[in-house]
């Protein structure tokens, strides 16, 4: 039988805000975990540090060590196993949102589980989930399919795919683009989708610009789509069989 491994280790998963302006959304016992941290490993150190001491404005932040998580290189999981057999309370954070999700932080928090230490997800702000939520489209059947193709032609047949997939199983599907390139995506998702295919925009989530709305094809044809350049926004698509 396999050993398992146990490590006094303890590693939380801390949301962030997902629109600066918006601390709101932020449960009140994230600083108190953030308390009990000695350790970081973030995706971007800079605003990680920024948005720490919004939340805890004592924090001395260079009393903390710092590790910028990047796309996790070998070096840092080896950094992280070395923080989790010295039992240490690490942090884990993303730019945006929940850790893990969508974001290079689900590396190392497989690493927490190898090694036996104890992992804590807190609650906060996710904007897929949050976008499901208010789409109207099926919650029972979902996907995230991340990024698409950059190619229109790539993006094309990918849609297709998307579309064909969601009308055969009843499934939402899930996506998003970098937020410079989401007028494009728009364009080609209503140049390419069936008339009666539901499509959400959720923009700006939790933020004071917040933009929800859920339309077939054919409405969104009908009226003038909002400017998404450098918006961060969900899109979600539901197919008709």
């Amino acid at each position: 039988m396999q050993n398992i491994q146990h490590s006094t280790a303890t590693v939380f998963l801390i949301p962030t805000f997902l629109d600066e302006q918006a601390l709101a959304p932020l449960p009140a016992y994230i600083p108190d975990a953030v308390k009990s941290c000695s350790v970081f490993f973030v995706e971007n150190e800079r605003s990680a540090r920024r948005y720490l001491k919004m939340l805890w404005k004592e924090m001395v932040i260079d009393q903390y060590e710092w590790h910028p998580i990047h796309k996790a290189e070998p070096e840092i999981l080896n950094t992280f196993r070395a923080r989790l057999h010295e039992g240490k309370t690490i942090g884990i954070l993303s730019e945006a949102g929940c850790p893990g999700i969508a974001d290079p932080g689900q590396l190392l928090t497989a690493i927490a589980h190898e090694t036996g230490a104890t992992v804590r997800p807190l609650v906060g702000p996710s904007s897929i989930l949050l976008a499901l939520m208010a789409s109207g489209l099926n919650g029972q059947q979902f996907r995230f399919n991340g990024y698409l193709p950059v190619d229109t032609a790539g993006r094309t047949t990918a849609i297709r795919t998307l579309e064909t997939e969601s009308a055969r199983n009843n499934c939402t599907q899930l996506f998003i683009e970098t937020p410079y390139r989401n007028n494009q995506l728009l364009t080609t998702l209503l140049s390419t989708c069936r008339p009666t295919t539901r499509l959400t925009i959720a923009a700006n989530l939790t933020g004071p610009n917040e933009y929800i709305r859920t339309l077939p094809i054919s409405k969104w044809r009908e009226t003038a789509p909002p400017n998404l350049h450098k918006q961060p926004t969900i899109f979600c698509l539901l197919a008709r069989p």
